[in-house]
């Protein structure tokens, strides 16, 4: 507590005298603009995309550069707005989890703050989304109402404006189409039918509006007299809000535009490569955000920073990987890790039991996602269709880009393919030992051991965080191989709570035979002390199980699944298992009609989560929650919709 009241007060002094004695002037250090989109990838005109009509992003890209290979690190905006403020990967953090909240770690701050520290007036309009807490004032003005024009005299400015026109919820309006529905691109994973193609050309629409607003936000720069003295960031959020792109962390979820203009001012500012209306093959990710924009304003990233800046005083050479991510998406839980050298896509699957589909609330309100998934449940879907839903999943994917770039053929298998795949998937492990991933715990568990501290904090102490075991367990664990059996059945028996936890999900991801062969080593273990063990536990004995196994896993199920006396993290995982069980949870009904879904401890941006999912479970019973004020609304809607 000593150090945040020395940082506050750091910060205040900056917020009361941002041009400091001796601050640079706005002469010698450029304007940044940023102009970001919601849910969209690169379907735009500059990258190709003969369907898009796009033509002030184009111009940009015909004076600046295209960045033909930028990732946007997370395939949902939270997380990925994380990782760009933070300058951090959110598994280091503890933030990788959709609308998460976690302790910022001691003597870290977020990127603007350092700009304002060098008299940078610093705008945000207007989303934030952040999954971790703020330390003093990140910005100085972040709302709608945020704009450049507002900085003092020969003021420096950062500016940030966040166009949602793109987002995934534009798609389900039902206005007329300016894109023929015939004309547009069905990606081979989606069924070709009129209303997915209507889906698309109503994406294609929302693209060509996000651009309307970028180019009036570059024509008032303009007007301003201004656009020779800034740098223009245009970059979407991740990918689009199409089912399979949104939320999933292959390339169609996170492959972003981004288009960078340097004027001749700051031309010594720009990539070694720039060259006006260049594409460039640097691999960029979100991460390397922050260390780039305060390398252009002339200040050397911190050494904490994960990302490698891209541009500016302090440019690094290109790396050659760039990595993705996935936690829990809403109300539900996986864990994914991706990389790409720019051809290959890597992902490593390590809840294979889980599906691509997972019912997400969100998700499931856009029109194509419902087609698709009654497309596969009938057994009308193709090979290429049906990879969405099925389970168990592959623990490692791997797709050519070039010949495949839908991502549906997995080359894992192929002998022809193991150089690639042995060389991403050890770029992969390699980044998880670098930054300590975090995800390898569950959610509930990564609150309970960081206590008062931050979760990065927490994975510095090997006494809290064991990493290369608990990593070691999470490989075994999400893989298919059955002769690791008896690996499983000492990890379940393991001194530390998550190595045990991998050795009960390892066993419930062998399915019914290796849950029969190990049964009263999992009936031992439903005593286990720590929750987050007990409730794959109880899953593997619900779903395969009948009479008092049923019986024993609906009674730990109930005794951990009420978020005020856990959690809300445990709360989602053990609904989640509940949810595993279908019809069997009907003893349950009485109990999930009356349970209170509030986690006391929670922040009201995650607390909805519980709720949604009581809802769905309540609903196969043709039951709804009774309005509860404060608890969400009935059948599990909330209002932290993505």
């Amino acid at each position: 507590m000593k150090y945040e009241r020395i940082f506050l007060l750091a910060l205040s002094l900056v917020a009361a005298c941002p041009l400091k004695s001796g601050a640079v002037s706005a002469q010698e250090r450029p304007n940044v603009l940023w102009i970001s989109s919601e849910d969209h990838g690169p379907q735009m005109g500059c990258y190709g995309d003969v369907n898009a009509r796009t033509p002030n992003v184009d111009k940009l890209a015909a004076g600046g550069m295209l960045f033909k290979h930028a990732w946007s690190c997370a395939p949902v905006c939270a997380p990925a707005r994380t990782t760009i403020i933070t300058g951090m990967y959110p598994p280091s953090l503890g933030a990788e989890h959709m609308r998460s909240m976690v302790p910022l770690p001691s003597g870290k701050s977020l990127f603007p703050q350092f700009l304002r520290q060098e008299g940078y007036y610093c705008t945000n309009n207007s989303k934030e989304d952040y999954n971790v807490t703020k330390l003093g004032e990140v910005w100085d003005h972040s709302s709608a109402k945020a704009h450049w024009k507002n900085r003092a005299p020969g003021q420096p400015f950062f500016a940030v404006f966040n166009s949602t026109v793109t987002h995934e919820s534009q798609i389900n309006r039902d206005v007329p189409l300016n894109r023929d529905p015939a004309a547009v691109r069905v990606p081979a994973y989606h069924p070709d039918t009129p209303e997915v193609r209507r889906d698309w050309a109503r994406y294609y629409d929302a693209i060509t509006e996000a651009d309307s607003v970028a180019g009036k936000h570059l024509a008032e720069l303009e007007q301003a007299g201004l656009a020779e003295d800034t740098i223009v960031f245009y970059w979407a959020d991740h990918g689009s809000g199409m089912p399979r792109s949104k939320r999933w962390p292959c390339d169609s979820g996170l492959h972003v535009p981004l288009v960078v203009y340097f004027p001749a001012k700051w031309k010594h500012l720009a990539p070694k490569e720039y060259a006006p209306g260049s594409k460039s093959d640097r691999l960029v990710s979100f991460v390397d955000f922050a260390p780039t924009v305060l390398s252009l304003a002339g200040i050397k990233p911190p050494d904490w920073m994960q990302g490698f800046a891209f541009a500016g005083s302090f440019q690094t050479d290109p790396q050659p990987f760039i990595y993705g991510f996935r936690g829990r998406m809403d109300e539900r839980p996986d864990i994914v890790r991706s990389v790409t050298d720019g051809r290959f896509v890597y992902l490593r699957n390590y809840m294979i039991h889980r599906s691509q589909g997972q019912h997400v609330n969100t998700q499931f309100k856009t029109k194509t996602t419902e087609l698709w998934w009654n497309a596969f449940a009938s057994g009308k879907a193709t090979e290429a269709q049906s990879l969405f839903w099925k389970t168990p999943k592959d623990p490692e994917e791997l797709y050519d880009l070039e010949s495949d770039p839908d991502e549906v053929h997995n080359l894992a298998s192929e002998s022809e393919s193991q150089e690639v795949l042995v060389r991403l998937r050890i770029a992969q492990q390699n980044l998880a030992r670098r930054v300590r991933d975090t995800g390898f715990l569950t959610e509930g568990e990564v609150y309970q051991r960081s206590e008062k501290d931050s979760p990065y904090t927490m994975a510095r102490d090997a006494a809290r965080y064991d990493f290369e075991r608990v990593f070691a367990a999470a490989e075994i664990a999400a893989s298919k191989k059955e002769e690791a059996l008896p690996q499983l059945l000492a990890y379940l028996r393991d001194k530390d709570s998550a190595v045990r936890y991998w050795g009960a999900l390892g066993i419930l991801m062998r399915g019914e035979k290796a849950v029969e062969d190990v049964k009263f080593d999992l009936i031992s273990a439903l005593a286990d002390p720590n929750p987050s063990v007990r409730i794959p536990v109880a899953e593997a004995l619900g779903r395969y199980g009948n009479g008092a196994d049923l019986q024993s896993a609906l009674v730990t199920l109930q005794d951990v699944v009420d978020p005020g006396k856990t959690n809300y993290g445990t709360s989602i995982a053990a609904m989640n298992a509940l949810d595993a069980l279908g019809e069997k949870i009907a003893p349950l009904v009485g109990f999930l009609t009356a349970l209170s879904a509030n986690d006391p401890s929670a922040s009201a941006r995650n607390n909805g989560y519980v709720s949604r999912l009581q809802g769905y479970l309540l609903e196969r019973f043709n039951l709804e929650i009774p309005r509860i004020p404060g608890e969400g609304n009935a059948r599990g809607k909330s209002v932290n919709d993505e």
